[in-house]
């Protein structure tokens, strides 16, 4: 059975949280959280979150083992930006843009659902 974990406008940008959950999917869910327990990347400690909600959305939600459940599939999506204005010489602007991101966790305790 899959069981879905959605953490909405967390304030990093999608191509470094990209970086992080490369690192994590298609593992299991306690392999998953010992490794970005001790990841330096800024986005460890939000996709930690996100994947403990999907493992414990499927423990209290459906009754499945958290030991047996594995990363079927983890998404960083563009979520809106702050756009900003700072001067700069000779009467010109440049242009700052804060990106924000959606993170999705798919954990799956049957390992038929990664043909899907």
């Amino acid at each position: 059975m899959q069981v879905r974990a959605i953490a909405k406008n967390i304030g990093i940008p999608p191509r470094k949280m990209r970086l992080v959950t490369k690192t994590v999917k298609g593992l299991r869910v306690n392999e998953a959280l010992a490794i970005l327990q001790f990841l330096p990347n800024a986005g460890a400690l939000p996709v930690s979150k996100v994947v403990a909600s999907a493992a414990a959305n499927a423990e209290n939600n459906y009754n499945l083992n958290p030991d047996d459940l594995y990363i079927l599939n983890i998404v960083a999506d563009e979520s809106f930006r702050i756009k900003r204005v700072k001067p700069r010489s000779h009467g010109r602007v440049g242009h700052i843009m804060r990106r924000f991101c959606h993170v999705s966790v798919i954990v799956s305790d049957d390992p038929a659902d990664a043909g899907r």
